[in-house]
């Protein structure tokens, strides 16, 4: 808590994110995306913060994905550290979307 009892503001980080759709289509269609990128910086919410997340997928059979959305709030890890969760669907493209989970790295992971 701060000098006037009012909870502290995050300190302000981002979270690489790394991940894999979940497989869409079938037979010769099937296919998956990868995708990366770093987390805006943390939004102050009841309880904590977020993070917006922005991404483009890998290319598979000449198209794309996109996703924007926000994490969870943090999930404590240990030694004072966080994650943050996500499941939701990418932007739909060549008729069909992608269903993804994706857990966050931890923040400054070499910062004490």
């Amino acid at each position: 808590m701060s000098e006037n009892n009012k909870p502290c503001p995050p300190k302000q980080h981002v979270h690489e994110i790394l991940g894999s759709t979940k497989i869409a289509g079938c037979c010769n269609y099937a296919h998956s995306h990868r995708f990366a990128t770093v987390s805006g910086e943390a939004i102050p919410c009841e309880g904590g913060h977020v993070h917006e997340v922005k991404f483009r997928t890998d290319s598979c059979d000449g198209h794309i994905h996109e996703f924007c959305g926000t994490t969870t709030r943090q999930i404590e890890v240990s030694c004072g550290h966080h994650v943050h969760f996500i499941e939701d669907c990418t932007s739909k493209n060549a008729d069909h979307k992608h269903k993804f989970e994706v857990a966050t790295l931890i923040e400054n992971p070499t910062c004490e």
